[in-house]
């Protein structure tokens, strides 16, 4: 028992040796202190347990650093995702998995649990001391590459930086820098889903269904419509003192080919739902202030558009010159410019509707309702202190511009955002 014991005190001294080492190499080192690492760890096959208990314990304080830096679940995947191999998301999913046996099932928030359940983070290992083993045999690792590839995430995750949080993080109080965070939503067809998305995903399952573009683009703007009647209601409610919910944030991921343009669509749907959107490239995610409700809308119209947006790609243009990066970015950047005058005459027209008393209901009828005064005011203070809390999440901002260099690809892009018809099949964007 002794012996065990000690076995575990050497093993995390080790640990914490290597990834020190590994955390401060500069780059043109960092390779030897890779191979002196891993090779410290995996030199007995005797110690393999005490040093896969150790990994477990040291990455608990390595992801809750990350946790009261700002980042999230679905953020620190996307930072693998981006910079590693598969061997190290599998990895990093696990680690998160570990790291949240420590929390109540309930977690900090709806988002966390989420971002949790997609992506499958659950300890599937019998015990700490064989998860090193099991991961091994699963996905056909010697001890040694392992051991690199722990002590490479290690080294990724130990050098980010805090960033502006987007919610609480799990152990602390349901207030997210200063701000509430405003009560769960009942749940809807889908687990913890309220039910104003589940009639707009309706609206886009017919919408996919139809062969006329005609059709599936009045489809759209209805579903727009009914995300921003579902606004007005809520500023109704805060008008009436109902509702004392503040702006709230979310990261969406926005990665290479195309960011730029995928980024200008993402804040073309967010405008015409009265969010706002910042972009931070170096991490290939956007976030995105409003009010949750809203942000819940952005959300799933963006994912459907940008699929939308890949399968027009791929039909699109003539010969090998839609094959060209200068075709493919003007067909995006036309594709968002289009989407956002579709996507604003929408909402526009849902507030205008509003204002004198024609009221949407979530079943897509119309009620005739008695104009509130109310309505416009309270629209311009919701918009007004989500800028208020862009301004205090992000004090410092820039605007960057996306160059167009294509007039085929452009008009082939507006011509697609026309037809647009949201749905849920899995796309991407290839170079």
């Amino acid at each position: 028992m002794g012996k065990r014991a000690q076995q575990g005190g050497d093993a995390g001294a080790l640990l914490e040796q290597a990834v020190r080492s590994v955390l401060t190499a500069p780059d043109d080192t960092l390779d030897l202190a890779l191979d002196t690492g891993a090779s410290l760890l995996a030199a007995s096959a005797g110690q393999w347990p005490a040093v896969s208990r150790a990994l477990l314990g040291y990455a608990d304080t390595a992801v809750g650093r990350c946790w009261s830096a700002g980042w999230r679940p679905a953020d620190l995947v996307r930072v693998v995702r981006r910079e590693l191999k598969p061997v190290h998301l599998a990895l990093a999913v696990d680690l998160i998995a570990a790291e949240n046996r420590r929390h109540p099932a309930t977690g900090p928030d709806r988002r966390w649990r989420e971002q949790l359940r997609e992506l499958d983070a659950e300890a599937w290992w019998p015990d700490d001391e064989q998860f090193l083993g099991a991961f091994a045999h699963r996905h056909r690792l010697d001890r040694f590459a392992l051991a690199t590839a722990a002590l490479e995430l290690l080294r990724s995750w130990g050098r980010l930086p805090p960033i502006a949080p987007v919610g609480p993080a799990p152990g602390h109080s349901g207030r997210a820098a200063g701000r509430s965070v405003r009560a769960e939503h009942p749940a809807g067809p889908a687990t913890g889903e309220p039910r104003m998305l589940a009639r707009i995903r309706a609206l886009l399952a017919k919408a996919e269904s139809t062969e006329y573009p005609e059709e599936a683009e009045a489809l759209t703007a209805k579903a727009q419509q009914l995300m921003a009647q579902h606004s007005i209601d809520e500023a109704l409610l805060a008008a009436a003192g109902a509702d004392r919910d503040t702006p709230a944030a979310v990261r969406i991921g926005v990665d290479n080919p195309y960011e730029g343009p995928k980024t200008m669509l993402l804040d073309a749907v967010a405008a015409a739902n009265r969010c706002r959107v910042v972009w931070a490239k170096e991490f290939g995610f956007c976030t995105v202030i409003g009010f949750d409700g809203d942000l819940d809308g952005v959300e799933l119209l963006y994912t459907s558009l940008l699929v939308q947006a890949t399968h027009a790609l791929n039909k699109a243009g003539s010969g090998k010159d839609s094959r060209s990066k200068a075709f493919r970015q003007s067909f995006l950047v036309a594709y968002a410019a289009r989407i956002r005058e579709r996507l604003t005459a929408a909402t526009e027209r849902a507030t205008s509707d509003a204002a004198a008393g024609r009221h949407l209901r979530e079943d897509g009828t119309e009620e005739q309702l008695l104009p509130d005064a109310r309505l416009l005011p309270a629209l311009a203070a919701r918009s007004a202190a989500v800028d208020d809390e862009v301004g205090r999440l992000f004090p410092k901002l820039v605007s960057q511009r996306v160059r167009v260099s294509d007039g085929e690809g452009w008009a082939a892009g507006r011509a697609a955002a026309d037809r647009a018809a949201l749905h849920g099949r899995a796309g991407e964007i290839r170079d």
